[in-house]
Order: structure tokens, then C-alpha cells, then sequence
């Protein structure tokens, strides 16, 4: 039986509608201690939870946010006010609230309003959110049978299942209000195995801003239902009880094509945030038009990918999602925006002002981030190392964003010995620098793949969804923490 369509209260036809004649009154009072721009920013959020282990339901979930956060500036000085009270009082209360932080002399009245017809990037039939619980919970033991039928030396499975449905409203004093409706799931399975006294776990996941077709075999861009997951993941702890310890010292290191994605989102993407550049905090900034990578690097950021994880019709300022070129043949061309560091460099928009939620102000943010494809084939990128590590699964990292010193710990990686995989590998990690790596890229295959959506990216303590993309990626050198040989 289906649960009743979830719609926001401030919808159109919702008991708290807000129409454009209420939104320009909260404008107005924003702007009335001297402000030159004000923007309002009204969200819904419902989520839920689902855990499964050992064959037993550990956790369900459910909660709502709802609330408005109110933004005004004046020249640099911003003030931020929000309300978890969506009563007019309540509103207009945290409109003057953010407007007197930023004070100035002389008011401006908002423009009139005029929607903005925004593109669909993440088409959803059935969003999972209004689905009975016994649906998901179905997945989760498929996802568990799967990886237990793999082999008797699984002894341990958990798997997870978070879902959610965003619904935002953003009005701007320039005249432009837009409406945006995200689905969000992510799945999760991990598998222990073990065998002769050693104990390894494998995990898989995936999601995106799906609804429950995502676990239709083939639906999507490199979809996988549960089984795929549950199978995946104990396939990977299986793999690693035979696990070598790694090696160390200066490595030829072949990244794999997708999930590697998230060194470059961490070591070099944070970097071409313009907030960073902006204060000079970044190892790219004053480097525009100079060559910052190899010439076989081109990196994107890219909003308007279908039903990925870091999507957006629109960003969390209103500005319609786009693909913005940041690095092209090796030469730094475009950091990514919000509408603050736009003003500042003198440009538009592009698309990356992105918030964790209405208590939060936005700054500029990665949505999807790929190295592009090169000319080389997969195989001939092996091929081509004598001795190396192949890194297939990262677990995380620490970065030094001021100059992009970084450290990854790999939970699936492989010895590369005489062109071909062998040994799989334990203890791996990787330390380096994210320009300097890029700048180490001598083979770029033709192979790219976006990861499945399992990234979330912090930054100043806001959290946000995230997709990372790479082809398999040939570095001369990186130096890998291991054992000494």
C-alpha cells in the first residue's frame, strides 16, 4: 500500500503557501536597514533510515526539517538569520534580524518576482520516501542472503539504507524565485570474512538521486541492485584475507576508473573553490591561465548529470545547475562560484553555492567532479608498469586545501608486477600533493566512469552530497606508505 504524496508546506497549495506577494513583504523587510541584496531560502526535508544486521532489523528512522534561512549583504558584510517557525511573525522577525547585521546606509526595494523554469536532471518516477518500510527492508536481506551465498567464510553482514526527499524554495531580491524537488537514496552493504584466523571486510554502495528504480538491474548510468552490492562486497573481504602487506616508497600508482574520483575531489577540487582563492588560501590561486596539470588533464565540474549524487537543478542560490570547465588540456580556466566570490572575480555565477540546510549560509561547492577521458586504453595502461600499485577503493583521506598535500587510505588496491595485477594489497596509502599528482599524469585512458553515488563532501562543518568521476589514470610516481622492501 503506498503512503500519501509528500509535499512541502510552502508548496503551492500547501498550508503555509509562500507566493511571490508574501516573499517580496519578507524581501522588503530584509532590506530595509540598507542592504543592497537579500535572498530567502525555504526548505522541507524528510529522510529516513534502515539498518540490517546479522539478519535483524537494528535500526529504522524517520524525521522531518523544515524551516527559512534569510540572507542579506551589504558590499563584503553578510547577515544570516533563520527560523524553524514558518508563521509570517517568525519570518519576518529573521528577515529584519539578517538585515540589521549588515546594515547601510540607504534601502533598495526587491525586484518583481518572476519564477524560473528550472531543467530536470534527476527524473523520478516513485520517489522511495512515499514507499511502505517493508520495501526497503526487502532490499537490505536481499542485499545480506547475496553476500552470505557467496561463501562460508563470510561470517559477518551489515547493510543500510538512507533516503530522502529535499524540497527547496529559494527567492532573490534581483526578481528570481525557483523551486527544486531532490530525491536522495544511498545503499550500503558490508561483509566480513574469515578464514585461517584473519578477519577482512569488503564493502559497496551506491544511490544517487533516484527512486526506487535504481535497484532494477541496469536502470541508470551503471546501476546495481542489492544482489550486485551484497555479492560485491563480500567478494572484495574475500579478497583481501589474501591480502599482501603493501609496499613502500615512490610507486608508479594506476588509478581505476570511478571511485578514484575522490582523491582528485579532495587533493586538487577543494583548491579551485573560489572562497579559497578568493582569500588567497588556495595553492591555485593567482594561477589563472597558467598550466596546473599535465596537458592530458581536463577536469570539470559538472551540475547537470543524470540522477547522479551531486546533481542540481538549481543551486542553493537559485542559479540554474551547469558543467563549468576548471582545468582544460592542463591550464587552469575557472574556479567554481557562489554568487559572493562571482561579484568578487568579476564573473557569473556557476552554479555551486550549495548549503547543508537552512541553518546554514552557502558557499561555493563541488556538485560533480570528473577528470575527463584521455586517448589510452585500460589494459595498455597496465600494461605499461613494471612495478606498481593499482588502487581501486579509497576509504578517505586528510588534505591540506592551502596546498594540497594529501593522504589516502586505499581498502582495495593491487600489487602491478611485469604489466599485470597480482598480489591483492593491505595498508596502502598514498601521499602526495594534488597539483603535483596531476602534474605526474602520464597515461589517461579512454575508460571513464562516475562513481556510484556513495560521496559526501565536508567543509566548514557543512555536509553535502557529491559525485567524483575519473578514466583509469597512469601516475609516474606517488609515494606509498607500507612496508619497507
Amino acid at each position: 500500500m503506498q503512503q500519501t504524496e509528500i509535499a512541502a508546506p510552502f508548496a503551492p497549495g500547501g498550508e503555509r503557501e509562500i507566493d511571490a506577494q508574501i516573499a517580496q513583504r519578507l524581501l522588503s523587510a530584509a532590506l530595509n536597514a540598507g542592504g543592497d541584496y537579500a535572498d530567502l531560502f525555504f526548505e522541507y526535508r524528510v529522510g529516513a533510515d534502515y539498518v540490517l544486521e546479522e539478519e535483524r532489523i537494528k535500526s529504522v528512522g524517520r524525521g522531518v526539517t523544515m524551516g527559512l534561512g534569510v540572507r542579506v549583504t551589504k558590499g563584503d558584510a553578510t547577515g544570516y538569520a533563520y527560523s524553524e517557525d514558518l508563521t509570517f511573525e517568525r519570518m519576518a522577525h529573521a528577515a529584519r534580524t539578517a538585515g540589521q547585521i549588515a546594515a547601510g546606509g540607504g534601502s533598495v526595494e526587491p525586484a518583481a518576482i518572476e519564477p524560473i523554469q528550472l531543467p530536470d536532471f534527476y527524473p523520478v518516477g516513485q520517489v522511495s520516501i512515499n514507499l511502505p518500510a517493508d520495501e526497503k527492508l526487502a532490499l537490505l536481506r536481499t542485499a545480506d542472503h547475496a553476500a552470505r551465498n557467496v561463501d562460508p567464510c563470510i561470517v559477518k553482514v551489515e547493510a543500510s539504507f538512507t533516503e530522502q526527499l529535499r524540497e527547496i524554495l529559494v527567492v532573490t531580491s534581483d526578481g528570481r524565485m525557483s523551486r527544486d524537488r531532490m530525491p536522495l537514496i544511498r545503499f550500503g552493504v558490508r561483509a566480513v570474512a574469515e578464514k585461517n584466523h584473519k578477519r577482512q571486510a569488503g564493502s559497496s554502495g551506491g544511490g544517487g538521486r533516484y527512486g526506487i528504480d535504481y535497484f532494477v538491474p541496469g536502470s541508470g548510468q551503471d546501476s546495481h541492485d542489492g544482489d550486485w552490492h551484497g555479492r560485491e562486497a563480500a567478494r572484495i573481504a574475500i579478497a583481501m584475507l589474501d591480502a599482501r602487506e603493501a609496499p613502500a616508497g615512490e610507486l608508479t600508482v594506476v588509478l581505476s576508473p570511478g571511485d578514484s574520483g575522490i582523491l582528485l575531489h579532495e587533493a586538487v577540487g577543494h583548491g579551485l573553490e573560489a572562497d579559497f582563492n578568493r582569500k588567497k588560501t588556495s595553492n591555485y590561486s593567482g594561477q589563472m591561465g597558467n598550466m596546473v596539470a599535465s596537458e592530458l588533464c581536463t577536469v570539470v565540474d559538472d551540475g547537470t548529470v543524470t540522477n547522479s549524487r551531486g546533481s542540481i537543478n538549481a543551486d542553493d542560490e537559485g542559479s540554474v545547475g551547469r558543467a563549468n570547465v576548471l582545468i582544460e588540456n592542463g591550464k587552469l580556466v575557472g574556479y567554481m562560484h557562489d554568487r559572493l566570490s562571482a561579484r568578487h572575480f568579476g564573473v557569473a555565477p556557476s552554479g555551486n553555492g550549495r548549503r547543508q540546510s537552512f541553518r546554514c549560509m552557502p558557499m561555493p561547492r563541488m556538485t560533480n567532479t570528473s577528470l575527463l577521458a584521455g586517448p589510452h586504453d585500460s589494459d595498455e595502461i597496465i600494461q605499461s608498469v613494471d612495478r606498481g600499485i593499482y588502487a581501486k577503493r579509497f576509504s578517505g583521506g586528510q588534505v591540506n586545501i592551502s596546498n594540497g598535500d594529501f593522504v589516502f587510505s586505499l581498502t582495495e588496491s593491487y600489487l602491478i608486477e611485469n604489466g599485470k595485477l597480482t598480489a591483492p594489497l593491505k595498508g596502502v596509502n598514498l601521499i602526495g600533493n594534488g597539483p603535483d599528482v596531476l602534474r605526474r599524469v602520464v597515461m589517461l585512458g579512454n575508460d571513464y566512469q562516475l562513481s556510484d553515488g556513495i560521496w559526501t563532501c565536508g567543509k566548514d562543518g557543512q555536509s553535502v552530497p557529491v559525485g567524483v568521476g575519473t578514466p583509469t589514470v597512469k601516475i609516474s610516481n606517488i609515494t606509498v606508505g607500507g612496508t619497507q622492501t
